[in-house]
């Protein structure tokens, strides 16, 4: 018996396509298992920041002052707990997307390794400090609280510090000419939406 003729170019083929499959099998699961890793990091992050910020300090600051549990729920408490709510929520989804889009978490050690703009971020440049205050917001007007809301001022002028110290010439010096774009279409607070789609208005505020 004689060998079939271009057997060997047809065993190669398939051991290149067989490899091929395989190294892409293997990337993927790595990619699979680096995803999780980064979303279990973000999550993390957000136990001890929401945790330590949005119910510890709060939750210390009203023992602090005496206000307890109101007795009944009415039109500020309703209010309240939806700012609570809404607040918290958008802090989350920020979480999230810093972990599946930019490969990170919103920590200052642990940052992304990619230029979040989508999601909450395509209307405001710092929607999670916006969403956290929020919350807090909520919570002065659920517990009517003036030391949670002189709180929730205090926050919101670190957080801009912080905000416009550290965080932007970070941002502008790890993502360069793409980061003083986006913040040439996106303002750092207030959230412009987009209008028949067309860009916004160039703003560096």
């Amino acid at each position: 018996m004689f060998p079939r003729e271009g057997a060997p170019a047809e065993e190669s083929r398939y051991s290149a396509t067989l490899s091929h499959r395989l190294s892409l099998g293997f990337r993927r699961r790595e990619s699979a298992e680096g995803r999780m890793f980064t979303l279990m990091r973000a999550l993390t992050y957000a136990v001890f920041f929401m945790g330590f910020v949005l119910v510890f300090l709060p939750g210390q600051l009203l023992q602090w002052s005496g206000v307890t549990r109101p007795s009944h729920i009415g039109v500020p408490q309703i209010a309240g707990a939806c700012l609570v709510i809404l607040g918290g929520g958008l802090a989350l989804w920020c979480i999230a997307a810093f972990a599946v889009v930019g490969r990170g978490t919103p920590a200052p050690f642990d940052p992304p390794r990619r230029l979040v703009v989508s999601g909450p971020y395509h209307f405001v440049r710092n929607p999670m400090y916006a969403g956290a205050a929020l919350a807090l917001g909520g919570a002065a007007v659920f517990y009517q609280s003036v030391v949670l809301a002189g709180y929730t001022l205090l926050f919101f002028a670190v957080t801009h510090w912080f905000v416009r110290g550290y965080e932007e010439p970070i941002l502008r010096d790890s993502f360069g000419p793409d980061y003083e774009a986006y913040c040439r279409r996106v303002r750092r607070w207030w959230p412009i939406p987009p209008v028949d789609g067309r860009e916004r208005k160039p703003t560096c505020s």
